[in-house]
Formats: structure tokens, sequence, C-alpha cells
């Protein structure tokens, strides 16, 4: 039995297939195999197991396709089953306690008759989060060809090739994959000056070093600010309250004092500045520590950050991690967590003035960077987002970050001529 909505999912992931490039190839199922092994998903993901609910990854192709000495945190640790099972809604549902959906995918292949049977598992590992929660260690040990469908609640699916979601089915509604907005140029452009000022500090202290560092990629202290923005979303998210994150440029500060009515608000200090301490300790500690077996000629970059063991860099990331979360869990408190571009720590509880003007419409982002855009009214949105679109109407440079209860992640700026808002892809993962 086909339902409605899986063979206008189907039709998107066709037409979307060829357009993420792959090494390798693998032959996407014909378009009435694909709508139902998408229904069988959708199907599964409506029932419950034991009062729990069915949550799955699925990855389709051969179990030859993977090497048998493979395994996390590097690869896939393939299980075969001794026999194939008939792929159905029950299968699935039988099968999801057992196969983590955070930690391994359900193999699948076609059978040959027209239908699908399940081949046994693959053991991923956590690490496919991180890209995407913030991390280090972030890396997607899944084939970049490989069709992969996540099924994170009732009637919520997403289409995958390899890492690169495709389309996705929530709430009812089919939509493309969204925008991953620590990707766009505007975003980045918006913290250069912060960075700058961050490597210029960085430089200035090399020559006191008592061994002189490895060069650093600047890239790098942009790469760690995101991972930090990225793990206070996640945060958030996870708790399911919801929460608003204002960001303002270091000069806008005093203009905003009159808009931000601040309930909790942090002595002036050290303390509130500790991620700048973090992470100029991070960038010393990365280029002195590096600069032993780094390559003569090159600067020490996110790789190298990333897959470092040195116990000082790992005690900094922890750090970070724990500032994180902190000040995710300052936005369990009704009204916005506000921080400068810096992330110093300004204050919470903060109510955004209510004096200033509505937002009859705001421009909903169709692209990375905001070049296309509809035109919505504010009239149907909730009290988060209407007080964001106003603090951006009244302060260009604000940047606003706002969760909603059920895990939608906004982002919120003026550019170029209106407030614009960019609904940023989050990752199936908090189940």
């Amino acid at each position: 039995m086909l339902h409605s909505y899986p063979p206008e999912l189907a039709r998107l992931v066709r037409e979307r297939w060829d357009e993420v490039q792959a090494v390798g190839s693998s032959r996407l199922p014909g378009l009435s195999a694909l709508e139902e092994l998408l229904s069988i998903c959708y199907q599964a993901s409506l029932l419950r197991e034991e009062e729990r609910p069915v949550t799955f990854r699925l990855i389709l192709g051969d179990a030859e396709c993977y090497p048998a000495d493979a395994g996390p945190p590097w690869g896939l640790h393939r299980l075969m089953f001794t026999h194939a099972r008939p792929l159905d809604a029950h299968e699935l549902r039988r099968l999801s306690p057992a196969i983590k959906y955070h930690r391994a995918l359900i193999g699948v292949r076609e059978d040959g008759r027209g239908g699908f049977e399940i081949w046994g598992l693959l053991h991923s590992g956590p690490r496919w989060l991180h890209a995407a929660h913030g991390g280090r260690g972030s890396w997607s040990s899944l084939p970049p060809w490989a069709l992969v469908i996540r099924a994170s609640g009732p009637g919520q699916l997403a289409v995958a090739r390899g890492p690169v979601t495709l389309g996705e089915l929530q709430g009812g509604r089919i939509t493309g994959p969204a925008v991953d907005v620590f990707e766009a140029r505007w975003l980045s452009e918006g913290f250069e000056e912060v960075h700058a000022e961050l490597t210029a500090l960085h430089e200035e202290a090399r020559p006191l070093a008592r061994t002189p560092g490895a060069e650093l990629d600047p890239e790098v202290t942009r790469l760690i600010t995101w991972q930090m923005l990225k793990r206070l979303i996640t945060t958030i998210r996870r708790a399911h309250h919801g929460g608003t994150l204002v960001i303002l440029p270091p000069g806008e500060v005093g203009t905003a004092a009159g808009l931000l009515r601040i309930k909790y608000e942090f002595c002036e200090g050290e303390p509130r500045r500790r991620y700048r301490t973090l992470i100029l300790a991070t960038m010393d500690a990365l280029a002195g520590r590096s600069k032993a077996w780094a390559p003569p000629s090159a600067a020490v970059g996110w790789d190298i950050y990333e897959s470092s063991t040195d116990p000082h860099l790992v005690n900094l990331d922890e750090a970070v991690s724990e500032l994180s979360t902190l000040i995710a869990g300052l936005a369990d408190v009704d009204g916005a967590v506000v921080l400068t571009r810096r992330l110093e720590l300004l204050g919470f509880g903060c109510e955004i003035g209510g004096e200033l003007s509505e937002v009859p419409s705001v421009r909903r982002a169709l692209d990375m960077e905001g070049m296309r855009y509809s035109i919505e009214p504010t009239e149907t949105v909730g009290t988060r987002h209407r007080s964001a679109y106003r603090l951006c109407q009244h302060i260009h440079g604000a940047l606003v970050i706002v969760v909603s209860q059920d895990g939608w992640v906004r982002f919120v700026t003026w550019k170029e001529g209106g407030v614009t808002y960019w609904d940023h892809a989050v990752t199936s993962g908090d189940v």
C-alpha cells in the first residue's frame, strides 16, 4: 500500500540525485520501487515498538560494497545475516530498538523480484553527527554514492545521497534540503572583523613564546567558532524548550542597551569573555604543539586540530564544550541569551523591547546567500520570531538564532534592505 507523501518525496529525490557529485556510482531504484521503499519506511515510522517510537537509518546497497575488516570510528562494521529478511514496516519496527539510530544502519538491497530485503547491519558509530552538532572528530563513513533514509520520528523522513540530504518529509511538508547556514558567505563576512582580531592577538604573542609555533590557517578560528555555535544550537534543541540567541556586533552593544532589557546581566570582566580566552589558548597550543610534526611549509589547519590527541588541546576542546553547554542552559529561562560576535556572554532572560515597531513582512531566503527570496507575512509566527524580526530591523548588524520547541532553527538578520531569515539544516539526530 502506498501512502500519499512517499511518491512526492520519491520524485524529488530522483530529480536531485544527480545534482550531488559522488565518487563511485549507485543505481537508484526505479520510481515505483523507490516509492515502495519510502512508503515502507514511512509506515514503519508511524508504528511503536513496546511504547517506543520507531526510529532508524536505512542504507541501500549490496553488502559486498563494504569491506569486511572495517569499523568505527574510521569505517563501517559490516555484519551480514545468514538469511536475508523480507523488508516490511513490521520488520523495521522489530529491528529498530537493536540497531540504534545514532550508531548503526539497516542494510537493504533489492531482492531481484521487485522488492527489497534486509541483509544485515552496518555499525557506523556516532561521529556522523559531529559535523552538524559541533565537536572535533566529525567524519562521515557513509559512502558518497549510497541512498540513505533516516526515520527520526512519526512521519519524519529524510533521504540522502551519502551524507548529503536531498529531500525531507517533516510535519506533512515535503521540502528540499534546508540550507546549512554555516556554509554561507554572509555569515563568515559578519564575523570577519572578530576573527581578524583573534589572528592579530595570536600573531602578537608568537614571538614571545618559548618555542615559536607553526603558522595557523586563518580558517581555524572561524571553524572553531562555528563548532561552538553548533554545540549551542544542538543543546538548546535537545532541551525541547526552545530559545533565542541574540548576537551583537561589539560596537552595537551601547546602541542595543535601550532596546534589550537583560534581566540577568553579567558583570564586565574576564569571566564573561571566557570564549575569547579559550580560543586564543587553543590557537597558541595548536601552533606550538604542531610545529614538531606538521609539514614544514604548511599552515596548521582544521584537519590537524580535529584529529589531534594532544592532552592540552583535548582539555581546551572540553572547556569550549562546557561553556557552550552552560550558555545553552541559560536559554531555558524565558527571554533571550545575549552575546557579542566575540561570543562574550552579556546576560540572559532578555526581553527585546516591545516598543520597537512591528515588521509586517520578512524575506524567506531561498538560497544560501539570500539572493532569491519570497515575502512572508509575520502575523502567523510566534513571539520569539516577531521579536527577532523587530530587533534586526532596528540593529542591522544583529544576528538572531531562534530555536523552536519542535527543534526548527532559524537565522535572522538584516540583509540588503530587508529583514531576512534562513531555515537552518539540522541533522535528524535528536531522537
